[in-house]
């Protein structure tokens, strides 16, 4: 097979792909593509959670672990009770949801694995101050797995990939000399830049909507939201790079949108009873 043969045949089998892969995100019905089945990365998921169990130190008895498991059962019922009575799909349907509290006061963070699989740091807590503090923050990181965000991650990754290769096929291997010779990978500088950083910001912004409608359903003030992101602004200060170089949007961009949705959320989704 020739060069431009094996050009057309690659860039056919994409745009199949990309034709076959395109479905919805849950409530802002933003179009996504999903070419990775969220089955195997939830499987990934899981594996690499319980190696982090057995390498941190974790707070098994507590009221800070009570008080973060009776937060994320109220976001689980609250969200497939949505989708049930909105007759949609629920997408957590094959989450295996699981919690836990790192002993770690230096890291200001949490997050939630593909799957329900979440994790909570001690430095977050000085941040959250509240029950409804910490219902916003974990009411965003579940919203990333409902969202399934990481699958369109990694399917925008082979894509990439793709390209990159495709591009260095046509250059006849221009891309890879200048690889060497800089001893940059200078398309993926450019692609995080020019693409990824935008894409991930855009999923930033739509787990900030997503979890203060999941914390607004399952009877949480959300209007605490707006205060942990001027208490995580004020711990950052001086830390946090320009935004066109970032993965999340700016702190005051991200505060300004909060304001925007805020009214509209505590109207239209009030608690679950």
């Amino acid at each position: 097979m020739n060069r431009r043969n094996f050009i057309s045949f690659v860039g056919c089998g994409c745009l199949s792909l990309g034709l076959s892969a395109c479905t919805n995100a849950p409530i802002t019905d933003r179009k996504q593509l999903k070419l990775l089945p969220e089955s195997k990365l939830n499987a990934q998921a899981a594996q690499i959670y319980e190696k982090i169990k057995k390498k941190e130190k974790l707070i098994t008895e507590s009221k800070s672990i009570d008080e973060i498991k009776e937060i994320g059962k109220k976001i689980e019922y609250s969200i497939a009770e949505y989708f049930e009575r909105s007759n949609i799909e629920d997408p957590t349907i094959n989450f295996d949801w699981e919690y836990i509290l790192i002993d770690n006061k230096k890291i200001k963070n949490a997050w939630c694995m593909p799957g329900g699989k979440i994790a909570v740091y001690t430095g977050i807590l000085d941040i959250t101050k509240n029950t409804n503090g910490l219902a916003a923050v974990m009411g965003h990181e579940i919203a990333h797995a409902v969202a399934k965000h990481s699958v369109e991650r990694a399917s925008r990754g082979v894509l990439i990939n793709i390209g990159t290769k495709i591009i260095d096929i046509t250059s006849g291997g221009k891309l890879s000399q200048v690889n060497r010779t800089t001893g940059m990978d200078t398309v993926g500088m450019l692609s995080n830049i020019g693409l990824m950083n935008p894409f991930n910001r855009k999923q930033e912004s739509e787990a900030d909507y997503l979890g203060l409608i999941f914390s607004s359903l399952s009877g949480f003030d959300i209007r605490e939201t707006v205060k942990v992101w001027e208490r995580m602004q004020e711990a950052n200060k001086g830390k946090v790079p320009p935004e066109f170089l970032s993965t999340h949007p700016s702190p005051t961009n991200r505060i300004k949108k909060i304001d925007e949705w805020m009214n509209d959320i505590i109207i239209k989704y009030p608690p679950i009873s």
